[in-house]
């Protein structure tokens, strides 16, 4: 039972090349220039397209268990099947928390019944849990989650002493959020004291200010160098932040960060309120430039949807988070046409590098012996975003009217076409993931 893919642009470790791929048992068995001389039961033409390995989101909120009138595994994973993403790793501030072996084993139980593309979770720091970190299963999740700020109850860590215990304790990848809570929480009382209760949501950037994000970031950084931890900062907001990144050190940059500016709150309001805040076009013009010279290792989405009824309000009042993992890959595209990267660029930062950063076994790549996660992608065939077309359980976007000239057009998750011109096949559960350590 073969599957032969013809006639795209096959993207794959810094070249395009015009070929043909071969997927047996949900397995790349063959990449050849030459059409294979073989019987195959499904043949792809996908002439005209772009062929990416793909795309992996090593930063998604699916808000289950727990907080399923927002979200959940089911409907957001299919939402990544239409965005041509086929892995993801979900955060651990859901209910219960995933701070415990059992609740990680649980989340697991879920996604084997609910997730229709490829899936893993991180496990959640906290201030008094580092003894559980030695009986991780190393092998099946990217790594430690760490909120040193933007978080609520036990999730926050930012007291000295715990966070030198976790720093020193943890030999996972450890991300880590990075706002320092004494700046947000002073930063709020002089807004609040100028402009009432719940400020307009458009000086969200002065709450969430740069000085929050480069005093905790710089923090954790030191840490890491003190302990050897292997540190993932992430959704790096500011310029100044970019220069902290060297040697063991690697950055995320999100969707949110890197398309829109904090101007786009006159225009959007709390749609784009996010943690850490959207902020200036010179951080964002800043961190463009980072995903060509290597600081920038990664793109995720912070995907985080809200009711929409939960974003009414300002600064106080409106939730922060954004769904974004549909509409991620075709955003970097316009950004391609704009010229701010190549596409061999994005694969690099949407595939390959979240492969190598966290060592999954088997994926992020087009290579022969690996799984067959593979994005088939359409230029020059423009369409707009409307409420129709939402996957995600929220039902809205903040690119609701925003047309785009890239398309998804097939969404293939371990050799299975998930999503294809517009329909998903909710009958497919992805894989787990496997990571090498």
């Amino acid at each position: 039972m073969r599957l032969l893919i013809k006639g795209g642009h096959i993207v794959n470790e810094g070249r395009i090349l015009d070929g043909f791929i071969v997927v047996e048992d949900g397995q790349i068995i063959e990449i050849s220039k030459q059409q294979p001389e073989a019987s195959f039961y499904e043949t792809i033409d996908a002439s005209g397209c772009y062929i990416l390995p793909g795309i992996i989101d090593d930063h998604v909120h699916f808000r289950e268990p727990g907080l399923t009138d927002k979200a959940d595994i089911n409907t957001e994973s299919l939402a990544a099947a239409a965005g041509g993403v086929t892995s993801y790793f979900d955060m651990p501030n859901c209910n219960p928390q995933t701070t415990s072996l059992d609740a990680l084993e649980a989340k697991f139980g879920i996604a084997r019944e609910k997730s229709h593309v490829n899936y893993s979770f991180f496990y959640g720091a906290t201030n008094d849990n580092t003894e559980t970190f030695a009986q991780l299963p190393a092998d099946r999740i990217p790594g430690v989650k760490l909120f040193m700020g933007s978080s609520t109850g036990n999730m926050l860590v930012d007291k000295q002493q715990a966070l030198e215990r976790i720093f020193k304790t943890c030999k996972l990848p450890l991300m880590a959020h990075c706002e320092d809570t004494d700046i947000i929480n002073r930063n709020l009382a002089e807004v609040k004291q100028a402009w009432g209760d719940d400020p307009q949501v458009s000086l969200h950037p002065l709450i969430r200010s740069e000085e929050a994000c480069l005093a905790s970031s710089r923090k954790a950084v030191e840490l890491a160098k003190k302990y050897g931890t292997r540190l993932h900062i992430a959704h790096i907001s500011t310029a100044e932040e970019l220069e902290l990144i060297e040697g063991n050190i690697t950055a995320e940059a999100c969707v949110g960060h890197l398309y829109f500016t904090q101007l786009d709150h006159e225009r959007l309001g709390a749609k784009i309120k996010v943690n850490p805040a959207i902020k200036t076009p010179v951080d964002q013009f800043m961190l463009r430039e980072a995903l060509n010279d290597g600081r920038i290792s990664v793109i995720g989405t912070d995907h985080a949807p809200h009711l929409l009824s939960q974003k009414e309000g300002g600064c106080v009042k409106a939730a922060s988070g954004m769904p974004m993992i549909q509409f991620s890959l075709v955003t970097m595209l316009e950004l391609v046409d704009e010229g701010v990267l190549t596409i061999q660029r994005l694969v690099e930062l949407m595939c390959h590098n979240p492969a190598r950063l966290f060592g999954i076994q088997q994926r992020g790549f087009l290579r022969k012996g690996y799984r067959a996660d593979i994005t088939i992608v359409r230029p020059k065939q423009p369409w707009t975003v409307t409420k129709d077309c939402i996957l995600s359980k929220c039902g809205w976007s903040p690119l609701e009217g925003h047309t785009f000239n890239w398309q998804v057009e097939r969404t293939l998750c371990n050799g299975h076409t998930v999503y294809h011109k517009g329909k998903v096949d909710t009958s497919y559960i992805g894989e787990e993931l496997r990571f090498d350590r």
